[in-house]
């Protein structure tokens, strides 16, 4: 039951609901994707951005390919502006193409690869768009383009972190071109930045401060350093030798082998970390 006696049902829907543009702040939108996975949680969140009565909106990351339901919701929102993108991964930015031949609007992103129509973000670059100021931030280390967008309407502030921060779980580095250095560094960058931010993530729920969040994540990063350390001197090697899945094997042991995948590249990221001291 609610406060006023109202029926439960009645409530608006929380996280997750698919296919339903579910309202998160005045200003703040979701439309949870149906790709659930090991990588994806519940699904890749698109964001719709747009101060309240604005004619105009700015869509987060449009999503996966092949999703065309998913599309066409995004598509129905009037006054689509401008189409953000926090990271290069394929499950925010496949639905690019299909989205820009039903609405033509703009896309930027860091890479020039995902943007079109338009400059690539720029650090610290402020963006003026449906009723809203949007600040760039380059937050690297789950990928090298990874960035964050800091929304502030009237007082109130959101930072939607992509995969930087996830509203469950912990963030995998890609080792490809994401350094556990560079994370840790957009950790303390958040905190200090975004520290009352309501935190509006590209997977899972969001949550009221993303202070906590970003600490409890630094916090954990740290403990599996540790973890990682203690795991090298029971094998006898040290960081330049070791093999990464025999670190998962020691250190994530109690977690569902599905994950070790993920966790091989999270221990990449963690051995090259020790490596340059």
């Amino acid at each position: 039951m609610t406060d006023n006696g109202s029926d439960a049902t009645d409530a608006a829907p929380g996280h997750p609901a698919y296919g339903v543009v579910r309202e998160v702040t005045p200003y703040a939108s979701v439309l949870l994707c149906n790709n659930p996975g090991k990588m994806s949680l519940d699904g890749t969140n698109t964001w719709i951005l747009r101060a309240p009565g604005h004619a105009e909106c700015v869509i987060v990351d449009p999503g996966p390919p092949k999703k065309k339901a998913h599309v066409r919701r995004i598509a129905e929102q009037p006054g689509i502006a401008l189409v953000l993108i926090s990271h290069r991964h394929y499950d925010h930015t496949g639905a690019i193409t299909r989205l820009r031949k039903a609405v033509g609007a703009p896309v930027r992103a860091r890479l020039s690869k995902y943007t079109h129509g338009a400059p690539t973000l720029t650090d610290r670059e402020v963006i003026e768009v449906a009723g809203l100021r949007i600040t760039v931030l380059h937050t690297p280390g789950h990928t090298g383009d990874s960035v964050s967008f800091l929304v502030d309407w009237e007082g109130q502030r959101a930072l939607l972190t992509g995969d930087t921060i996830l509203g469950s779980g912990t963030t995998v580095i890609d080792p490809s071109d994401g350094t556990l250095r560079d994370y840790l560094n957009s950790l303390n960058r958040i905190i200090v930045e975004g520290e009352d931010a309501v935190l509006l993530p590209a997977h899972g729920p969001e949550h009221p401060q993303v202070g906590p969040v970003a600490r409890y994540y630094k916090a954990h990063r740290e403990e599996r350093i540790d973890q990682i350390v203690a795991a090298l001197d029971d094998l006898g090697v040290s960081a330049a030798e070791a093999k990464p899945m025999k670190v998962v094997r020691k250190v994530y042991a109690d977690v569902d082998k599905k994950l070790w995948p993920a966790a091989r590249m999270s221990v990449k990221a963690q051995l090259e970390y020790l490596r340059e001291g």
